[in-house]
């Protein structure tokens, strides 16, 4: 739970097999970059347990019943270019290169503005908000975000017409 509702986004880096609760460890990440050789295993099948760490529940949302029921009933693996094209993960590049390609994500996100935080919050929110719960998360999150540091330089940046330098604040 306290991985659902982290204050900032996350991201994963998935280096050779991605299997059981380290499947759902993944998906539970706003992020996911895979090497080329990975895949994702729940082969709960083969021993005789169902699937955890909120894998039944994230795993319909993200790539549909019909997918999810094959992962998760039939214990296949889900080589890292399939679980791209799927939309399960955002990208997989060269082994050599996952890292690298993680990294970039985090920079990314640690020089963006505190408001990241709120967004991966609403999104995951919006998995089991309704049409009308989902705006009023939106409106107090916005609230949240216009009163901080990073929303007032933001806007000073693009009235001056330069890049904002944000301090997660």
């Amino acid at each position: 739970a306290s991985v659902r509702k982290s204050p900032k986004p996350l991201v994963s880096a998935v280096n050779g097999v991605a299997a059981g609760v380290g499947v759902s460890l993944a998906l539970a990440s706003d992020l996911v970059v895979a090497a080329e050789s990975a895949y994702f295993l729940l082969a709960f099948r083969r021993i005789g347990l169902v699937p955890d760490g909120g894998a039944t529940w994230m795993l319909p949302k993200l790539v549909g019943k019909a997918r999810a029921m094959e992962l998760m009933l039939l214990g296949e693996k889900l080589p890292a270019k399939t679980a791209a094209e799927w939309g399960l993960i955002n990208k997989f590049v060269p082994d050599a290169e996952v890292m690298d390609a993680a990294m970039q994500y985090a920079r990314a996100l640690a020089e963006g503005p505190s408001s990241l935080g709120l967004t991966r919050n609403l999104v995951w929110e919006s998995l089991n908000n309704s049409w009308h719960e989902q705006l009023e998360a939106e409106a107090y999150a916005q609230g949240i975000a216009a009163r901080s540091e990073d929303a007032r330089e933001g806007i000073m940046a693009f009235v001056q017409k330069r890049p904002a330098q944000f301090k997660g604040r």
